[in-house]
């Protein structure tokens, strides 16, 4: 197929038609290149890695249900090495275009998924997130994007980083069409209470640049109609999300050291400096820092639990920080913005729970993405929300 957005994989052929009949019978989509695909070899954004492993025995679970349910595979999209990146460039095969903010990223490590989803190359397509990489590309190119409830979707046949951290998710342009797949990948829950009480996350507001804050009022204002109560409340205290970041930065590296330590040693691959330093700082964590957060992990998620025990809270925050940063910043300043982002994205990453970016703004003509954060399983609520709110913008 064409590809003017350097979204898909040219080293993979990949392609899978839908099933005649179903729901899904007609949609196109695209996997991230960290779901096997039978006979193919899962390449993970890194050409060491797909010289040194073979074809993949069977389909990921996802991937299936997905053609099983009569969506076409279109083919593999290009992913930050080894999904160790948030921002989406590729020092091996290059970074996918941004349609919707030309000349920024388009956010990682699920950045070829979202670049042909807001290209309109496919209807929707699946991206991972461990520490935001659904959530992140979603605000950057305008789209809507979830991070399911940890363990909710099976990761059977997916690359894993950090498991007690990574989810499957996936992307789409519109609220209707992203109802449409989460109806077919999710698997039931008990059903939970409609949630009729919002909390506005001033502490997660005050992370955002002034103009997206400012950017973000009437969205909210739109969101809050949708509830029957809605209240500012701080989520921390005494602590920070800088601090609860830390917790997961910690955690996460730790086990994306274990997942591929013996790759590692074993084949020496050459890595963008950022990704080559993500594993080197992983190396040297210590059994008592990861004592030490796994506790503070505790803690958040005990806060968390406090937040949502009425089971009807719905959490309103920035996905991002601000809007896509320009193409070739410098690592430096792309180190600091990872980390800013990372403070809102650890609030669902540490505690397991679902968070949505809805595209319903933009600072100077860029998206920039609002989330709603759920309790756990209330994913299919947020997607309804979605929708709902969509139809009052």
């Amino acid at each position: 197929m064409s590809d003017p957005l350097n979204a898909f994989c040219a080293d993979s052929d990949a392609y899978l038609p839908g099933a005649a009949d179903g729901p899904l019978a007609g949609l196109t989509f695209a996997a991230k290149d960290i779901f096997d695909v039978a006979g193919h070899v899962t390449g993970c954004g890194n050409p060491h890695w797909k010289a040194t492993h073979g074809p993949a025995d069977a389909t990921a679970w996802v991937v299936h249900t997905l053609v099983d349910a009569g969506a076409t595979m279109s083919g593999k999209t290009i992913t930050d090495e080894l999904t160790r990146g948030i921002f989406g460039e590729n020092m091996h095969y290059g970074t996918p275009r941004n349609p919707s903010a030309p000349g920024r990223v388009p956010g990682g490590s699920s950045s070829g998924s979202a670049s042909a989803v807001a290209g309109k190359l496919v209807d929707f397509a699946l991206g991972s997130d461990t520490g935001g990489s659904v959530r992140v590309p979603a605000s950057f190119c305008g789209l809507y994007g979830l991070r399911p409830t940890h363990g909710r979707i099976p990761l059977d046949g997916m690359l894993l980083q950090a498991p007690s951290y990574d989810t499957i998710g996936w992307f789409a342009r519109d609220a209707e069409t992203f109802a449409r797949i989460g109806a077919v990948i999710l698997p039931p829950a008990t059903e939970t209470a409609r949630p009729r009480r919002l909390v506005i996350a001033e502490d997660a507001f005050e992370l955002a640049d002034a103009p997206v804050r400012a950017a973000l009022e009437s969205a909210i204002d739109t969101i809050a109609a949708a509830f029957d109560s809605g209240v500012t409340e701080r989520l921390l205290s005494p602590t920070s999300l800088e601090e609860w970041s830390g917790h997961q930065q910690i955690l996460q590296s730790r086990e994306a050291w274990l997942s591929i330590r013996d790759w590692l040693d074993a084949t020496n691959p050459a890595m963008s400096f950022e990704v080559s330093d993500r594993y080197v700082t992983a190396r040297a964590v210590s059994d008592e820092q990861v004592a030490e957060s796994q506790a503070g992990r505790d803690s958040i998620i005990a806060r968390l639990n406090e937040v949502f025990q009425d089971g009807e809270t719905v959490v309103c925050l920035p996905t991002t920080v601000g809007p896509a940063p320009p193409l070739g910043q410098a690592v430096s300043d792309r180190h600091t913005l990872r980390l800013r982002n990372s403070a809102l994205t650890s609030i669902a990453g540490n505690t397991g729970r679902p968070q949505i970016s809805l595209p319903l703004a933009e600072v100077d003509g860029l998206p920039i993405g609002l989330s709603l954060l759920g309790d756990y399983n209330a994913d299919e609520q947020l997607i309804a929300l979605a929708n709902e709110v969509t139809k009052l913008v």
